[in-house]
């Protein structure tokens, strides 16, 4: 056997990283093993459009966001929830802002001013990342890595599995993990995701338009958030808050103006349209963007006399969900069964796991972020107490 390190963390995601500092905390030496040539890859991509860390909100209304999973998260994120996060982020020097609708970025906006900040505090306590670490397995009692310099077979005290989903496998989540434990393995479903739209040629030259002020559903679950019109489909954060409904099934339906009322927008339809065309008319009476058109006639062909009801609900019609690679993030993974209060497997002592491997599933919003941060502190401070026993 190689020489091993005290503490073995495997993945170095914000779950891993939050595992590694809370076992160096306790004062115990960590290793942690990252697949790629360089850290946090996804953590870093998705930051490059803002970094959504977390939401302002109560920690009742926060936990509602996980749907069933909010029970086993509670004493999770009770350890550090929004308030938590805002303050481990302003530990590392990132001023925070909170926007419009409640969620929180750092200033700087991009992630890589804080993962710089919290890759040299973790090298200050002694973290040491090994890059191009592959996990293999086990072998009887040894954990299995596929290095640069051949297989190395280590027998740290603890281990802590933080290697992420399935989506996005060019920056390391690939779900490859996910055989050495497939018996234990819900498997994986695409989540936060676009839905593919065959669209007929007129859409063409709306492609990459935003489409905003509209309102979406899909069974129970609402958004204002706005979508994009892509080649693929249909992309964006009100179809990622609804895409679970739509991916069980539900239908998706658009209100295209939010604003107003079922009665209040046949009055406007009503007013006389003169030689307008029909398209002439809808523009200029609702003020709406060319996208919104375009929708209307992509969707609802051949236009009823009673246009108001479609307006409201306008039914999307789409082919299901894009590859689950181009998701977000990922439903599924390990089951919760297999896993004690401290998230240690029940049939390896001494191995925890932590961040999206486990089988939950959050929006977007802040919500995927926190949750992969908590579980990892929870790990982190189990195998800690595993070690202290």
């Amino acid at each position: 056997m190689q020489n091993s390190p005290e503490a073995l963390v495997i993945g170095a995601g914000p779950a891993g990283l939050m595992a590694a500092e809370a076992l160096a905390n306790a004062g115990h030496s960590v290793t942690v093993a990252e697949a790629k040539p360089s850290p946090a890859r996804k953590f870093l991509m998705a930051g490059k459009s803002g970094l959504n860390l977390t939401k302002a909100e109560g920690l009742d209304a926060f936990l509602a966001a996980y749907g069933e999973g909010s029970q086993w998260l509670h004493p999770i994120l009770t350890a550090i929830g929004p308030e938590e996060v805002q303050e481990w982020a302003r530990g590392l020097d990132q001023p925070l802002f909170t926007g419009s609708t409640g969620r929180i970025f750092p200033k700087a906006m991009k992630a890589s001013p804080l993962l710089r900040a919290w890759l040299a505090r973790l090298e200050g306590s002694g973290v040491r990342i090994q890059r191009r670490w592959r996990w293999q397995g086990w072998e009887n009692d040894a954990v299995l890595m596929d290095t640069p310099e051949g297989v190395r077979r280590l027998t740290p005290r603890t281990t802590i599995l933080a290697c992420g989903g399935a989506s996005w496998a060019r920056l390391g989540s690939d779900g490859a993990w996910a055989g050495p434990l497939l018996d234990q393995v819900t498997p994986f479903l695409p989540a936060n995701m676009g839905f593919a739209v065959s669209w007929t040629p007129h859409m063409q030259r709306h492609m990459g338009a935003p489409v905003k002020g509209i309102a979406l559903s899909a069974g129970a679950q609402t958004s204002r958030g706005e979508i994009v019109i892509t080649r693929a489909g249909i992309e964006g954060g009100g179809i990622y808050e609804v895409s679970r409904a739509m991916r069980q099934g539900a239908p998706l339906l658009l209100d295209l103006v939010p604003d107003l009322g079922v009665d209040e927008l046949r009055k406007r339809l009503s007013r006389s349209r003169g030689k307008n065309s029909m398209a002439n008319h809808l523009r200029k009476t609702l003020k709406w963007a060319p996208e919104k058109q375009a929708l209307l006639m992509e969707f609802a062909r051949p236009l009823p006399d009673d246009l108001a009801p479609l307006i409201k609900a306008l039914p999307v019609t789409h082919q299901g969900p894009l590859p689950m690679d181009q998701a977000i993030s990922t439903a599924g993974g390990l089951r919760l069964d297999a896993l004690d209060a401290d998230l240690m497997l029940k049939d390896r002592p001494g191995t925890f796991a932590a961040g999206e491997m486990l089988d939950w599933e959050a929006p977007t919003g802040g919500y995927l972020i926190t949750a992969c941060l908590a579980t990892g502190l929870h790990a982190g401070r189990g195998a800690a107490a595993w070690l202290a026993r």
